[in-house]
């Protein structure tokens, strides 16, 4: 049986190993991101949008760690509102992550990297439709 690779925060002391699962690194730069003014939300697979159906909400959707000998590299696909600057948006999801992930974990993160995969376009609510007849 494979066994699930994990992060090795610390090194050995009288105390033990701290390790830290990348599913948690997932759900905390998950969160991280959809705290972020003008993110509409996160693209998730058909797996999470099951999960979600069933009301359970999937906190590591939209992000992708991948671990290797240079360090760990972030990827966060993201669907953002209409009318913000992208750029900023993106580098404040950048820097929220970043400082999470270094407040909760200690790890220091090779990459970011912030994939744009749609815009959100405001939804008119069915009392403002009224109101135009």
């Amino acid at each position: 049986m494979d066994e699930k690779q994990l992060l090795k925060v610390t090194e050995s002391s009288a105390l033990g190993n701290v390790e830290i699962a990348p599913e948690v690194i997932e759900v905390i730069a998950g969160i991280a991101v959809s705290e972020v003014a003008g993110v509409a939300s996160m693209r998730g697979n058909f797996a999470t949008g099951v999960v979600e159906r069933l009301g359970k909400k999937s906190h590591g959707k939209g992000v992708k760690v991948e671990l290797d000998a240079e360090g760990i590299t972030i990827d966060a696909f993201v669907v953002m509102d209409y009318g913000i600057s992208i750029p900023e948006t993106a580098k404040k999801i950048q820097d929220n992550t970043r400082q999470a992930l270094k407040n909760m974990t200690a790890l220091e993160i090779k990459e970011i990297n912030v994939h744009v995969v749609g815009v959100q376009m405001e939804t008119r609510d069915e009392s403002e439709l009224e109101e135009e007849k």
